[in-house]
């Protein structure tokens, strides 16, 4: 790519954005049209302050939505956000709008600063912004994530009202009806469609639903405890308290021990990500600086040494980030995703595609098909068996691809380095003054006469040093000087020759390609392991919903196995394979979900279970959460800041890799070997002398 190019590319992407502010102002100037009066009374009563600024987040989704390459990320957050807002049309658009124009804004100057730093390498430029992509979904991941944060902070103090408003009107309906009006937030809309379920004609139907939309499992809590003191009315706790309200204390608990959890989480992880990717910005600056510093590295940077040290940097850097951010979410139920209908689902549908995929998948009932359905259970993937072969078998393609790309360039620069390199002797330190790189520049270019003359043709040495003698570039040297010239320019022509792609390296490319076609698979055994990390702070969870259920009537072992169900993530399959099997035997179908778990927490929260089936009431089977229920927390809490300070440890060493390899892996050890090589070189030559 040549400068020129490089320079109207920045050109056009700051034009871009100067395009974007310039129709900001344009449309502000425009508040009289027709066309917004008409806009004006359709979202009246909706704005909040500025309604200019509304105008152009409706306008600028729209945009979003008809241009392809923004329409994939707009869809996305709409698929969250609408969960959030619960079908509000006008404020998700806003929202998606916000946030689509915050994440231009950042994302166009940091395009043109990746292509300025890096014009001169083609490949480092290309991986910059593929990366750039994956920064992208990070930056609105993390905002999306912050409109669930603020909802989950909302929702403590609309808690705190609820509270003040079941003591006035001791009605449940009532109380979450005039709270709801109070405010305009997220949290007021979800509370006026809980309202609107509590009073249909069918809401145990309509709850349903609304487990399957809720942004959060607080939200779902506090619905179905609504409902189950609606149905069964409320009743006091031992010591005279509403236990409405006693449970609603309790979720209000869970609340603020996940929100702490969460703010740690996002200290802990804030710079990691960052720290991940910045190596990769400063592969051409140490490069610069060691060849200008110490010129007998340049053969190492410029050539395929260096660069393949850069490809496994940026491989590494690419590693390490995707790994910091599953680390950090894990745990996290990703509901952008559209596991509906995505791409795969419809290549599977291909009946080439089909038979081809179906050849890598084992056959149902061996012992290869239960590791990877267990191993898909356990990492809580939304993956299906098919799907995950077909970006396995994607993923082979590509790294085989990439592998003989790989080789191919290096090869190139291989050869290109011998046709532009100056032909000189360095010095162990410094580089050649301007007169002497202009003379070695010169018997480069009188090298590349025969070089390219004989690239693609057989020659023997003697032939050579015959043309050599008689050419204009070196027909006045002497013998000795003769011998020399063809000894440089016979190497020279050996190394271009022998510069292909040899069967051993697609021996190399294949051995990538088996590498690529398992790291899908690594991947979800990492995910498996950091979600393991989790199981008590499950488990803890399923203690609340227990302790919020036991004590209301006509509550059974079957409603509180459903509950479970329905808040359960790592342990989500084998409960649903319990609440399906129950109707056939309740005490067995608790037996075999013991026999499926091995944490033992769980374990004797379902002999509990067990006892109530048919010995004992609820309240006396759980009885020791009621009494120890401040030692639960304390011990809920204090296993969040293990997990934390674990994920931390791990997160830290990763995060860290591509920095310590940069300057370790591509600056230290070769500045040591090779300066160690030249010195022996050095003196070996001093001797020789002597």
């Amino acid at each position: 790519m040549s400068p020129e190019v490089i320079k109207y590319f920045i050109f056009g992407v700051f034009g871009v954005f100067g395009i974007i502010v310039l129709a900001y102002l344009v449309i502000s100037k425009k508040m009289q049209s027709k066309e917004t009066k008409y806009v004006a009374q359709l979202v009246e009563g909706t704005k909040k302050s500025s309604f200019n600024l509304d105008i152009f987040y409706q306008k600028f989704y729209i945009r979003c939505i008809s241009l392809p390459i923004l329409r994939r990320y707009a869809l996305k957050l709409r698929r969250r956000l609408e969960i959030i807002n619960l079908e509000d049309e006008y404020i998700t658009r806003k929202q998606v709008a916000q946030i689509m124009l915050k994440a231009v804004i950042v994302v166009v100057p940091v395009t043109a600063l990746v292509i300025l730093m890096t014009k001169n390498s083609l490949m480092l430029m290309s991986a910059l912004l593929l990366f750039e992509i994956f920064f992208i979904e990070s930056l609105l991941e993390g905002m999306v994530d912050g409109i669930d944060n603020k909802l989950l902070r909302e929702q403590l103090d609309y808690f705190a009202e609820i509270r003040h408003a079941y003591h006035e009107y001791n009605m449940v309906e009532e109380a979450i009806y005039e709270v709801s009006q109070s405010d305009e937030n997220e949290v007021s809309r979800q509370s006026e469609k809980i309202y609107e379920i509590l009073i249909s004609d069918d809401p145990e139907t309509e709850l349903e639903k609304y487990y399957d939309i809720a942004p959060n499992s607080y939200l779902k809590e506090f619905a179905g405890i609504s409902y189950l003191t609606k149905e069964f009315g409320d009743r006091k706790d031992k010591d005279g308290a509403s236990l409405y309200l006693k449970n609603l204390n309790n979720i209000t608990q869970e609340m603020q021990i996940e929100i702490l959890k969460r703010d740690k989480l996002d200290y802990v992880f804030q710079s990691l990500s960052m720290i991940a990717a910045l190596p990769i910005l400063f592969i051409d600056a140490i490069k610069g600086w060691a060849i200008g510093q110490f010129a007998f590295t340049r053969q190492f940077y410029n050539g395929t040494m260096g660069f393949y040290v850069q490809v496994g940097l940026i491989m590494l850097t690419f590693l390490s980030y995707v790994l910091v951010r599953k680390l950090k979410d894990n745990g996290s139920v990703n509901t952008a995703k559209n596991m509906e209908n995505p791409w795969q689902a419809k290549l599977y549908k291909n009946k080439l595609a089909k038979k081809f995929v179906n050849l890598f998948i084992p056959k149902k009932g061996t012992k290869e098909y239960r590791k990877i359905i267990q191993l898909l259970k356990d990492s809580a993937s939304k993956l299906k068996t098919e799907w995950l072969y077909i970006n396995r078998l994607c993923a082979a393609v590509v790294g085989f691809l990439a592998a003989v790309f790989v080789l191919f360039a290096a090869h190139q620069m291989a050869i290109n380095y011998q046709f532009t390199e100056p032909t000189a002797d360095y010095n162990l330190l410094g580089n050649m003054s301007e007169s002497q790189e202009r003379k070695a520049m010169e018997t480069t270019e009188k090298d590349n006469v025969f070089l390219k003359k004989y690239q693609y043709k057989d020659v023997t040495k003697d032939e050579l040093r015959k043309e050599i003698a008689e050419s204009d570039e070196y027909g006045s040297s002497n013998e000795n000087e003769l011998d020399t010239i063809t000894d440089r320019i016979w190497e020279k022509l050996q190394i271009v020759k022998s510069e292909y792609i040899k069967w051993f390296e697609i021996l190399v490319a294949c051995v990538v390609m088996v590498i690529a076609y398992n790291i899908p698979v690594w991947l979800l055994i990492f995910q498996k392991i950091m979600r393991q990390m989790d199981m008590e702070n499950e488990v803890m969870q399923f203690q609340t919903i227990i302790l919020m259920l036991m004590k209301i009537e006509r509550v059974n072992v079957e409603m509180i196995l459903e509950w479970l169900e329905r808040y359960a993530n790592i342990f989500k399959e084998p409960i649903s394979r319990c609440v399906n099997n129950y109707e056939s035997g309740p005490w067995e179908a608790l037996e075999e979900l013991k026999n499926e778990i091995s944490f033992q927490q769980l374990i004797r929260i379902v002999e509990s279970l067990q006892a109530a089936v048919e010995q004992i009431p609820i309240r006396e089977a759980f009885d020791e959460l009621d009494t120890e229920r401040a030692y639960h927390q304390e011990k809920r809490k204090e296993s969040n800041e293990r997990t934390i300070a674990r994920k931390s440890r791990i997160g830290q060493v990763i995060g860290f890799a591509p920095m310590v390899v940069l300057f370790v892996g591509y600056l230290i050890i070769p500045l040591c070997l090779i300066g160690m090589t030249s010195m022996t070189s050095a003196f070996s030559t001093m001797s020789s002398m002597q």
